[in-house]
């Protein structure tokens, strides 16, 4: 995880629905933050998806992850996120928003965790403004992983802040990415979700 977080065993239950809401994210911030594992692979292989777009893309997701090894998920993930130079896809909130690294939107996201009690990890290189990173935020500030349970509005607002302006383009993007195989369901998985995330917390 890219930010320190302290569950307290007094939080109250989570809503069930809200529970997939922060699976979701969680899922989504460890395949985007490293690469997955052997014991990952097992876990994506065994997932069962649901009806609707949400449900292929998770069964297209388990189906690919049967045929790879980590080997092979490691050189995707090396291509896709690191590359020589730069990788085929920069998941950062201050690239897409401005086209450059560590911008404004890094600091804005900054301020923001401060107000809210999240910390970077000690020894976590990438900059917190990573999607994978939003995703833990988001996954954590659902479950009380930063003391309590946020309500949904605070969650709302830093969804719609730091998220929801650039997220669903970056999925877009590592969707459609040339050597995506992986991480093309990743992608899907992730636009559609933020789209559900977007459109309900508008009608909230």
């Amino acid at each position: 995880m890219t930010v320190d977080a302290t569950i307290e065993m007094t939080n109250p239950p989570v809503a069930p629905e809200d529970q997939v809401r922060a699976s979701l994210y969680a899922l989504l911030g460890n395949l985007l933050l490293q690469v997955p594992d052997q014991e990952t692979l097992e876990r994506l292989a065994a997932l069962e998806g649901s009806e609707g777009d949400i449900g292929s893309s998770v069964d297209t997701l388990s189906q690919i992850a049967k045929s790879m090894n980590p080997g092979s998920v490691e050189r995707e993930f090396n291509v896709l996120f690191i590359g020589v130079g730069r990788g085929e896809v920069l998941p950062y909130a201050s690239y897409y928003l401005t086209g450059f690294l560590h911008e404004k939107p890094l600091a804005d996201l900054r301020a923001k965790m401060r107000s809210l009690g999240m910390q970077r990890k000690q020894g976590v290189s990438e900059p917190e403004d990573h999607l994978g990173a939003l995703c833990e935020m988001m996954a954590g500030m659902i479950t009380g992983a930063f003391g309590q349970p946020m309500p949904l509005q605070t969650q709302k607002e830093f969804f719609n802040a730091h998220i929801a302006p650039w997220a669903s383009h970056c999925f877009s993007d590592l969707e459609k990415a040339e050597n995506a195989l992986l991480y093309a369901p990743v992608g899907s998985l992730g636009r559609l979700f933020v789209e559900i995330e977007q459109e309900s917390f508008r009608i909230e």
